[in-house]
């Protein structure tokens, strides 16, 4: 009989970063188990099977998340995220996730029953009769980001996804499933509700595998039941491989790539200003002062304003030396992943594009926005690669290229001991839980 995985909390497949863990979890798995059948919960059901991943089944999770609902409703009526009407929308589709939780509770029990369920049937069914249940890899569980402020709409934002993840926890735990929480990053908390939802999810599980340490530290302090194992790794995205090729490389060498963006609605308008014109000006100095090409490699195109694209055309514009300047829009996470191999250093302020970056022994030079990103380098040896996107400014940033230009030889050699040590850890740590916690009849 094929073992049966059911996989949770899988997110939009827009985010490349979130491409490459979901891929990265099912090669796992597979790698594993040989051939189980794998059926996946996801809010982003046109983007995974787009994936071709030959998966078993691909549903809708039991609850939407609010925000993603109200993204998709608003990009078919080509409305903006600081639009009223936006607003109405995400408030209809709270009110919505709410009503969902009460149908898929009732639901429940009526599977107990052995009784065809009225809401979402087919998500239940394959909850109560697999193995495992698996929880995707990201960072599910949280209430912000580290260094960023909680305004209310992230609040709001936050607590319902965790209160959605929460949600089916339970429901597996209901159905006596064995849950494994992939490789995630936990925390921030800074609210009761925040910490209440996160230990109800994480008592849960049967297992919590954390790739940072400041994350395994969070965890402590919310004291999860004894129970639960915890077990310190490292991202999952580590493992993505691509054979993606393309000869003809539209810049010139040397050459410096630019992962720029930030949460949407998270800056002021004037610290989103500041945010262009410092990489403008600080990658200006670096033209001159090496001759080097800069290509803008955008990793989250959501279609909305101030998305990495759009930043990457505003940090372009303000630029002096345009005709060093490329700019690189990957279709796919495998070409995104040959593009960045092809950099002799990559700058970005997103979590992913440095994890790709890196796994390629591609020095990075990071603008931390989290504890998940901070962790990382530190752990990496690498804290001189950092900035607080809080202190960024032309001047910072210039330094610290300057810094990880002239250091790339000896970083990139770190990288090449280091990495492969933290992939054999990475699936490693995963299939001994596979296997520990897969529960076959």
């Amino acid at each position: 009989m094929r073992p049966r995985v059911h996989v949770i909390h899988v997110g939009n497949m827009s985010n490349k970063g979130t491409r490459a863990l979901f891929i990265c979890d099912i090669h796992v798995i597979r790698d594993v188990l040989g051939d189980p059948y794998i059926s996946v919960s996801t809010t982003d059901v046109e983007g995974v099977n787009d994936l071709g991943l030959h998966l078993d089944a691909v549903l809708p999770p039991l609850v939407d998340i609010p925000y993603e609902r109200a993204d998709k409703l608003t990009r078919a009526f080509h409305y903006g995220r600081n639009s009223l009407r936006y607003k109405i929308l995400s408030l209809v589709t709270l009110v919505c996730m709410l009503f969902q939780i009460v149908l898929s509770v009732g639901s429940v029990f009526v599977v107990k029953l052995s009784l065809r369920s009225p809401y979402r049937g087919e998500v239940l069914d394959h909850l109560s009769n697999c193995n495992l249940v698996v929880s995707h890899s990201d960072e599910s569980f949280k209430e912000t980001a580290s260094q960023l402020p909680l305004n209310p709409f992230w609040a709001v934002t936050w607590w319902s996804m965790l209160l959605s993840r929460t949600h089916e926890m339970l429901v597996a735990k209901s159905f006596r499933r064995p849950i494994v929480l992939f490789p995630n990053s936990i925390g921030p908390f800074r609210t009761s509700i925040g910490r209440l939802l996160a230990r109800s999810s994480l008592d849960s599980c049967s297992c919590i595998l954390i790739r940072d340490s400041i994350s395994y530290e969070i965890v402590r302090k919310l004291n999860v039941k004894a129970h639960v194992v915890r077990v310190l790794t490292y991202d999952t995205a580590l493992l993505f491989r691509t054979d993606y090729r393309k000869d003809n490389l539209p810049f010139s060498q040397p050459v410096l790539g630019v992962c720029p963006g930030f949460y949407s609605l998270s800056l002021s308008k004037l610290d989103a200003e500041k945010y262009v014109a410092a990489h403008a000006g600080a990658l200006d100095e670096l033209v001159e002062r090496y001759g080097l090409s800069v290509v803008f490699l955008p990793h989250y195109v959501s279609g909305f304003e101030n998305d990495d694209l759009e930043i990457s055309r505003s940090i372009m514009s303000k630029m002096k030396r345009k005709d060093r300047l490329e700019l690189i829009v990957a279709e796919t996470v495998e070409e995104f992943k040959f593009s960045l191999e092809q950099m002799d250093m990559i700058v970005s302020s997103k979590m992913h594009p440095a994890v790709l970056g890196v796994s390629g022994f591609v020095p990075v030079l990071c603008i931390a926005y989290d504890h998940k990103q901070t962790s990382f380098f530190e752990r990496l040896g690498m804290k001189d690669c950092l900035v607080d996107i809080r202190q960024v400014s032309q001047k910072s940033l210039a330094s610290k290229m300057d810094y990880v230009w002239n250091q790339r030889g000896r970083l990139e050699e770190d990288l090449r001991r280091k990495i492969p040590v933290w992939q054999r850890h990475v699936r490693e740590t995963i299939g001994n839980a596979i296997m520990t916690y897969l529960e076959i009849d």
